[in-house]
């Protein structure tokens, strides 16, 4: 048997699919985290993902539409839901946690660096209406257990009323970045606004 080529080496363990896209993130992340927003470029985040740039724009139209993948993949996502038996309790720890990601560094400089290139990149919009469109998973988790514990109304469960806590929490960091989040907001997002709307 003929011995493997280099090139043929890498191509046999040349990364496709999930596990390209994980290390696109990443890199992007690793960017971001040593150099910000402005400095991002696809060609930088091409290079420390050891590919090449049509791989990244085969997935994201632009480096706003990257950051963004990349802030919903490993910054917004949470480690584990909370599960303490009272919707109340679960829903704060969600946003708490939720906000600490949106106030982190690498947090905040892609949710300012997508905000500042709406304008510039309409198209942005609709991508990121994509992404978002995913967004109800934990809410519809938590949301179902409070359901079946009795603690909320079937007819609650349903993405729209399931994303209102994370998208009024999003909506204030934007507009009160500097300040950050208080315990104050999250407290009232969840007992004037969720609760109101779920509960039996």
């Amino acid at each position: 048997m003929a011995p493997t080529t280099k090139a043929e080496g890498d191509k046999r363990f040349r990364r496709r699919g999930v596990e390209l896209e994980e290390a696109l993130l990443r890199a992007a992340v690793d960017e971001l985290t040593d150099g910000g927003y402005a400095r991002l470029t696809i060609e930088r985040v091409a290079q420390r993902a050891g590919t090449n740039k049509t791989a990244i724009y085969r997935r994201w139209p632009n480096r706003a539409a990257l950051a963004f993948a990349a802030y919903r993949h490993f910054v917004a996502r949470p480690t584990a839901l909370p599960d303490t038996g009272d919707l109340r309790t679960d829903v704060l720890e969600l946003l708490r946690g939720a906000a600490t990601r949106m106030g982190s560094a690498v947090g905040g400089e892609i949710l300012r660096g997508v905000m500042s290139e709406m304008h510039a990149h309409p198209e942005l919009f609709e991508h990121i209406r994509e992404e978002l469109a995913h967004e109800p998973g934990a809410m519809m988790t938590i949301l179902g257990r409070a359901v079946a514990r009795g603690e909320a109304r079937p007819d609650a469960l349903r993405p729209r009323v399931a994303t209102v806590p994370v998208i009024l929490l999003r909506q204030e960091y934007l507009m009160n970045r500097d300040a950050g989040i208080s315990e104050e907001t999250l407290v009232e997002l969840v007992d004037q606004v969720f609760l109101p709307m779920v509960r039996l």
